[in-house]
């Protein structure tokens, strides 16, 4: 072989072999509508675990089915995670998601918190609670989400809007309950006994009581938590003021939702997303759930050591399969146009 031959040869192998490693790199796709730092210590776990290398696409929820619908069968996402039932049922109504049959996650997961086909699962739960102030509310006065219907909370409650997620979610729990007419009812009485417009998010409502605008409101478990494990003097000051009740613990159950994933119809690596799903139920990963954003597991046997949400002791739950609140979010979002709810 000539020195000239020997040469290219050796040229043409230095450049494929980067090629070919690379190649055969094992990776999974994510595009992910969950937004909280702490989630990159799962990514971390998973990838020393597995060896399997993570890129990761961050956006809000539309943005990202939007992109996977343009993808079409090229997109290079294999899964998606975020946040609420109503927005896994979104994507699944698009027809997006697979359904993935897995020994691991049907018995990990209750099936109160997965999709009944497989096509998404719950990996973390979150609870909507009632917010008071504690010098001009008593616990016994709001202990069901019902009793905010109560003329006398009128001017005294505040919320978000009613179209964001929680509260369609919420409301579709109330419909699969007691039926529209009276999931309406209680809309109504509530939107009526509003202090100020919805605005801002949870954290916003929590602070507004203890500022005094309102006197109780409506917000996810873990806002006010993040406040109780703050070290800033501001959030302390909101904590001594405001208390939170887990509504309706001697009927149906606190309204709980969850943050969930599911594999993409067209993912290039399905055998690694369902690895990922399946690490998600790992004890190692439901503990991130729990110290990181302050969620609870929903694998049952994992104990947590987060003090925040120890002070909330043992809470009863409303058991409706989650997927419920994605089938009645048309009707929740029909409700609070016609009530008014902004």
């Amino acid at each position: 072989m000539s020195t000239r031959v020997r040469t290219l040869t050796a040229l043409f192998i230095g450049l494929l072999l980067p090629w070919a490693a690379g190649a055969q790199e094992q990776v999974l796709n994510i595009y992910s509508a969950r937004h909280y730092k702490t989630d990159d210590a799962l990514y971390e776990g998973f990838t020393k675990q597995t060896g399997i290398k993570i890129n990761r696409i961050e956006a809000t929820e539309d943005a990202l089915i939007e992109r996977i619908r343009n993808e079409g069968a090229r997109s290079p996402a294999d899964i998606l995670i975020t946040v609420d039932a109503g927005r896994l049922w979104r994507v699944e109504q698009q027809g997006l998601f697979q359904p993935v049959k897995s020994a691991v996650l049907e018995s990990r997961i209750p099936a109160t918190f997965r999709e009944p086909n497989g096509l998404w699962y719950g990996f973390s739960m979150r609870a909507r609670v009632i917010a008071y102030n504690k010098e001009r509310v008593q616990p016994s006065e709001v202990a069901t989400y019902e009793q905010l219907a109560d003329p006398k909370w009128k001017g005294r409650i505040c919320v978000r809007s009613s179209n964001h997620v929680y509260n369609l979610s919420l409301l579709s729990a109330m419909i699969e309950r007691f039926g529209e007419a009276k999931a309406e009812a209680w809309a109504q009485a509530v939107k009526n006994n509003l202090a100020r417009p919805p605005k801002g998010g949870d954290t916003d409502q929590i602070k507004a009581v203890a500022a005094g605008e309102c006197d109780v409101a409506i917000a996810n478990h873990y806002y006010y938590a993040r406040l109780a494990r703050s070290d800033k003097p501001e959030d302390k000051a909101v904590v001594e003021k405001v208390g939170v009740v887990f509504p309706n613990q001697d009927t149906t159950g606190t309204h709980v939702n969850i943050s969930g994933a599911g594999v993409l119809k067209h993912a290039p690596h399905r055998e690694a997303a369902i690895k990922f799903l399946e690490y998600l139920t790992s004890d190692e990963a439901q503990r991130y759930f729990a110290d990181g954003n302050n969620e609870w597991p929903v694998v049952p046997t994992v104990q947590v050591y987060n003090p925040a949400l120890a002070s909330f002791g043992q809470i009863k739950y409303d058991p409706l399969n989650v997927s419920a609140l994605g089938r009645n979010q048309p009707a929740a979002q029909k409700i609070y146009d016609r009530v008014g709810w902004k």
